[in-house]
């Protein structure tokens, strides 16, 4: 009889009942849910929100790449007290633990956020410091130490809930940008988020989004995205939640023996809707090929 494969891992407090979980703004729980069934997930992160609505930046917001895609949404979603009243008690029907990705313009509106999120049916925090379409806040958080610090000890100081705090690649050294994470009280890390790019539509000749630069996602900053998993992992003791180009079970390994505890699966659910099931049961297919019972075997594997 096949020994039964342990899926299990906890990130930084979250139990999950498997390592895979969707990254932020790629995964709206109504429009998936006729085709995913979300309890099968290990976790569930919303949509980017702020305090106050958002509209975000002007069209156009999306350029697809050869081997991904670039976006300045610029975090439009209709602000913190309406995901409270109108779309949490949505996600609560299930039992999937719901991550809230957060952002604000200021060190106190992360913090009011962070209390506001401290109610039943919020699992943890993912602390957007790295989005790279907001032209107030978000860069400078992501690129300075000490501003990571101070906006990572708002947060901690305003919940008890676990925090996640998702750096940015767009940085010399993400394993500073990691370390003043930890130090401040950070639970957990996701990394990474976009790379800065932009595209030139050669018939208008101009910028293709409207916001001229925007983040690339996709398969092709997968390698990036491999790299600073493997540099963090080494040098914090946090679990970390790995993402980046993740279209395949393959890919989600690469990013779990680099020292992901868990991965997040983002770009390709516009591909393929059920990539986050395929994802789940090709991880608990390779454990058995490999004789591995337990997931967490191969956490760092490749370097431990």
């Amino acid at each position: 009889m096949t020994a039964q494969v342990n899926l299990k891992v906890n990130l930084g407090g979250i139990e999950m009942k498997n390592p895979v979980t969707v990254a932020s703004g790629t995964f709206g729980g109504p429009e998936y849910a006729p085709y995913v069934d979300l309890n099968r997930l290990g976790a569930v992160v919303v949509k980017g929100t702020t305090l106050e609505p958002r509209q975000g930046n002007p069209t156009p917001r999306i350029w697809e790449t050869p081997a991904g895609i670039l976006n300045c949404i610029g975090l439009m979603n209709p602000g913190v007290e309406v995901f409270l009243h109108e779309h949490l008690p949505f996600y609560r029907q299930y039992d999937v633990p719901v991550i809230v990705n957060i952002a604000g313009n200021t060190v106190e509106e992360y913090g009011l956020l962070a209390e506001k999120l401290n109610v039943e049916g919020v699992a943890g925090l993912e602390v957007n410091i790295s989005c790279p379409n907001v032209k107030k806040g978000g860069m400078a958080f992501g690129t300075d130490p000490a501003m990571v610090r101070e906006v990572v000890a708002a947060v901690r100081a305003a919940t008890p809930k676990p925090v996640i705090v998702k750096l940015s690649p767009n940085v010399t050294d993400i394993v500073a940008i990691a370390e003043a994470a930890a130090t401040a009280g950070a639970d957990a890390l996701s990394l990474i988020n976009t790379l800065l790019g932009m595209a030139i539509d050669i018939r208008t000749r101009r910028p293709a989004l409207g916001n001229v630069m925007g983040g690339l996602s996709g398969p092709a900053i997968k390698p990036v995205a491999v790299r600073c998993v493997w540099q963090v992992a080494q040098a914090v003791d946090l679990p970390i939640v790995g993402m980046g180009g993740i279209m395949t079970a393959a890919d989600a390994l690469e990013f779990i023996l680099a020292g992901a505890t868990a991965v997040a699966v983002g770009t390709a659910n516009f591909v393929n809707p059920r990539a986050t099931l395929d994802i789940i049961e090709g991880l608990e297919a390779y454990c058995r090929e490999e004789g591995i019972t337990d997931i967490k075997e191969l956490i760092g594997a490749a370097w431990k």
